[in-house]
């Protein structure tokens, strides 16, 4: 399952592959995202990640991909989502107070043990939130874990003990109340994985995530319990009997950092049997066709922008400040996006793993724009010179580019982000290549990643397009990458209706709980983003797995994968 998070950003590590030696002639690619069923039981399962964990074990301090890819495996979250990712319950399940649309009645299923033989109870996600909430907390999770409940901002303040929107009734009920009535208000509430009271409640808040009970000895509530750790390395993993919903399965499961450059052979030599993939890696282990391994593709929420910063920005108040003027003209960003072959594009870099992205939100999404909701800005060479020729933005001087209305000099300066990915480059001077057919000079800067994000933060005069890359969580809002004040927001679009529209899609008063009223909203949402195309849109992915055929079980789909206590190995 996906963690019921709201946006990620993806920094795109893709590495070129050496060849190796071919299989069959079946296509190894499974389109259906799951693989055989058996009735197996025992065996090790060794699964390849990409990013070094970090060694915060425990959800409420973690905030990378290697540390996430670990922590699943022995800690469960308190809800789920489903395909569509929408919220369901798991362990723990809620109703509203029919007279009281902020207060929140929160059970917790009984019967689940800690990893320790102690019974979970509502006392551990109390005291889970409490600790979020802290003024010596020093994880990520205020923001979107705790902060919509009401006392929340007191108590982070060190001006209260206790949040007073909590009401434990009694071991596995508890009451929050909101401060707003807003639609997401239970996606910003942490129904991750908790902490154990009796584990961390003789800890300082401020020691905890350098405890050993984070580093290097964590429990959960999970299929796995942790075994041993190698830092940054490997972490060895077996069954938990005493699982809530059941003996898994496996007997182990090894959990193995393994570089980019090696992973096509650890997998394809069996020394790895699964791992989440990027596009290169898939297309190697496609084209190398190996008997033993396979393919499975799901949609996911992953998309990719270009960006045009329109104004200034004050990062320390969170303010739009003065235009600038060079590409206030709607015309010409509407003609950038109208030059750049997007099918092209993402085959030749993506190999085929994605397709256009029309509005904001993924297709993929439930509230996501799909073909022919929105304006699309299908490649059109003669419409974009149309365009630009009616804005004024001519070649006056003969010397192939075009001037701007005023006549003067114009020249894109587009940025991307540098890294190990060889189609970082080729990929931007391709935009590049589009943007000069239509006649306007383009030059291309790769930027050190810190410095990149550093300079967008704050609106730095020399960010002029940029290129981007999201994921967008379970909870559709999109207001932290675009309304007006949003850190975020790094074309610093301002609109005030985009800004309204936002709002009324989050206004319980206004869309209730009803995800059709919200998905109307964020589609006219999207409809003002098209017009104005602040960003244009690129390409929303496809997520891979590459997995032995001896793993049975899985499936994977738009929530993430299934239970993991489910999956086998098999001969």
């Amino acid at each position: 399952m996906k963690h019921p998070w709201r946006y990620l950003l993806l920094i795109g590590l893709i590495f070129v592959l050496a060849a190796c030696g071919k299989g069959s002639s079946e296509d190894v690619t499974n389109k259906k995202g799951k693989t055989e069923t058996s009735d197996a039981s025992g065996g090790t399962l060794n699964v390849g990640i990409a990013e070094a964990p970090e060694g915060n074990f425990q959800s409420i301090f973690a905030g990378s991909t290697g540390d996430s890819d670990v922590i699943k495996f022995f800690n469960d979250d308190l809800v789920t989502s489903d395909k569509e990712l929408k919220l369901k319950p798991r362990i723990l399940s809620w109703e509203v107070q029919k007279d009281d649309p902020l207060t929140y009645t929160f059970k917790m299923k009984k019967d689940v043990k800690w990893q320790d033989g102690n019974p979970l109870t509502i006392n551990d996600w109390i005291f889970t939130l409490e600790t979020i909430a802290d003024p010596d907390y020093t994880g990520p999770r205020f923001g979107d874990g705790v902060q919509v409940v009401k006392g929340a901002d007191e108590k982070r303040k060190g001006q209260t003990d206790k949040i007073e929107g909590i009401r434990k009734i009694d071991d596995y009920t508890a009451e929050i109340t909101f401060k707003e009535n807003k639609a997401n208000n239970l996606h910003n509430l942490w129904l991750s994985a908790p902490i154990s009271e009796k584990i961390f409640k003789d800890i300082p808040v401020k020691d905890m995530a350098k405890s050993d009970a984070v580093r290097k000895n964590p429990i959960g509530i999970g299929p796995f319990k942790v075994k041993s750790i190698v830092d940054g390395e490997s972490v060895e993993l077996e069954k938990n009997d005493d699982y809530w919903q059941g003996k898994p399965h496996l007997d182990k499961v090894n959990l193995r950092v393994v570089e980019q450059t090696s992973m096509t052979q650890a997998l394809e030599n069996g020394e790895v049997d699964m791992a989440n993939i990027t596009a290169p890696i898939a297309k190697e282990i496609k084209d190398n066709n190996p008997e033993n391994i396979q393919l499975l593709e799901s949609p996911s929420t992953s998309y990719s922008i270009i960006g045009f910063v329109l104004n200034d920005y004050d990062k320390k108040s969170q303010t739009i400040g003065k235009e600038r003027p060079k590409y206030q003209n709607k015309a010409l960003r509407q003609a950038m996006a109208l030059a750049i072959n997007r099918k092209e594009w993402i085959d030749a870099f993506y190999y085929g793993y994605g397709k256009p992205l029309n509005g904001l939100i993924p297709s993929a999404h439930w509230s996501g724009a799909k073909e022919g909701d929105v304006k699309e800005y299908e490649y059109n060479v003669k419409e974009a010179k149309k365009l630009l020729d009616n804005a004024g933005y001519k070649d006056k001087d003969g010397d192939g580019w075009r001037e701007d209305p005023k006549g003067e000099k114009f020249e894109v300066n587009l940025k991307h982000y540098a890294g190990s990915n060889p189609t970082f480059e080729p990929r931007t001077a391709a935009i590049k290549g589009y943007w000069e057919k239509i006649g306007l000079k383009t030059k291309t800067e790769m930027v050190e990643f810190g410095k990149f994000g550093a300079d967008l933060e704050k609106a730095s005069p020399d960010m002029e397009v940029y290129f981007r890359s999201w994921q967008q969580g379970s909870d559709p809002d999109p207001s932290g990458l675009y309304k007006s004040t949003a850190l975020w927001n790094e074309s610093r679009y301002n609109n005030p209706e985009a800004d309204k529209v936002l709002d009324e899609a989050l206004d319980g008063d206004v869309v209730g709980d009803d995800n059709e009223k919200r998905k109307e909203k964020y589609l006219e949402w999207q409809k003002i983003m098209a017009e104005d195309v602040p960003v244009i849109p690129i390409v929303e992915l496809t997520d891979v797995y590459a997995v032995n055929n001896k793993l049975k079980n899985l499936e994977i789909s738009l929530g993430g994968t299934n239970d993991i206590y489910k999956w086998t190995v098999a001969e």
